[in-house]
């Protein structure tokens, strides 16, 4: 198997309302090849799905029964400890719930998370380690 991943799906109890939260709160463009219950979004050389929760749980052929922690959590690599800030407030207007406010980190960093409107954890954080190349990618050592 290659070690790539392109597509992260997050199955959502209202549709339009997560499609909101990306594209009209953050500001994020979705894709033409979007569907009436599914929206597309390219991030870079992955792309972010929305699709209805029940409909994801069904294609998986799992229960559409929410747990606690799922184990994952998404994250945004701010390039300053500043946009860090500036992210989390923005989301939290837009009606994110934030979980841990942004801090400085044992690992070195700075970071906070906040949770979507479905609960989804995503962690906003400054790595002061790491560079961008000139497509905002994170360059990793290989």
């Amino acid at each position: 198997m290659r070690q790539k991943l392109n597509l992260i799906t997050l199955g959502v109890a209202d549709f339009q309302k997560a499609v909101n939260f990306y594209e009209k709160g953050l500001g994020w463009r979705k894709s033409s090849a979007s569907q009436d219950d599914l929206a597309l979004f390219p991030l870079g050389g992955i792309i972010l799905a929305i699709y209805p929760r029940k409909l994801l749980a069904n294609d998986a052929t799992v229960e559409n029964t929410p747990t606690g922690f799922s184990g994952i959590t998404l994250s945004y690599n701010a390039k300053t400890e500043r946009e860090v800030d500036e992210v989390l407030l923005e989301v939290s207007k837009l009606g994110a719930t934030i979980v841990k406010p942004a801090q400085k980190v044992f690992w070195g960093g700075y970071s906070g998370y906040f949770k979507d409107m479905d609960g989804h954890l995503i962690e906003v954080a400054h790595n002061p380690f790491w560079e961008f190349d000139a497509n905002d990618n994170v360059i990793l050592p290989l």
